[in-house]
């Protein structure tokens, strides 16, 4: 196992080898297990998902991508606005939730932030559970 530590805008990231086989990979970065395929030379790199044993959901890119854009009104997802930790989350699935209701608390830089649901709905899934670190784009919670 090959451990990196690397930083991306100013924000460091640990990032560990745990196998190759061909052109997968199992990597760990800041603790949350990715299964990533590696590009052939030249290709484009494509985003992995991660391996999480709460949820067959994915849940996040394999590396910090360039800044993910906002969920879409109707998208069903709640995505993490910037990397962090997840403190709690303050909804089970099967709750309705209003657009500006918090779903995820996210501690990031020493600060709580809420994560509003963005949209109402209802929880179908939670992608996440507390203390994983996410990095920015991650799927939070899916909303139906």
């Amino acid at each position: 196992m090959k451990e990196y530590k690397i930083s991306i805008n100013g924000h460091e990231y640990t990032v560990c080898i745990n196998s190759v086989n061909g052109n997968q990979a199992s990597v760990n970065v800041n603790g949350t297990d990715y299964q990533v395929t590696i590009p052939a030379a030249g290709a484009p790199v494509p985003a992995a998902a991660p391996v999480n044993p709460v949820s067959p959901v994915a849940s996040a890119p394999a590396a910090p991508a360039p800044a993910a854009a906002p969920a879409a009104a109707g998208a069903g997802t709640v995505l993490a606005p910037l990397p962090g930790v997840v403190l709690s989350i303050p909804v089970k699935v099967g709750d309705s939730v209003g657009a500006s209701d918090p779903v995820v608390i996210l501690e990031a830089m020493k600060m709580e932030n809420a994560i509003p649901a963005g949209r109402a709905g209802k929880v179908i899934a939670i992608n996440v559970k507390e203390g994983d670190s996410v990095l920015e784009g991650a799927v939070l919670v899916t909303l139906g």
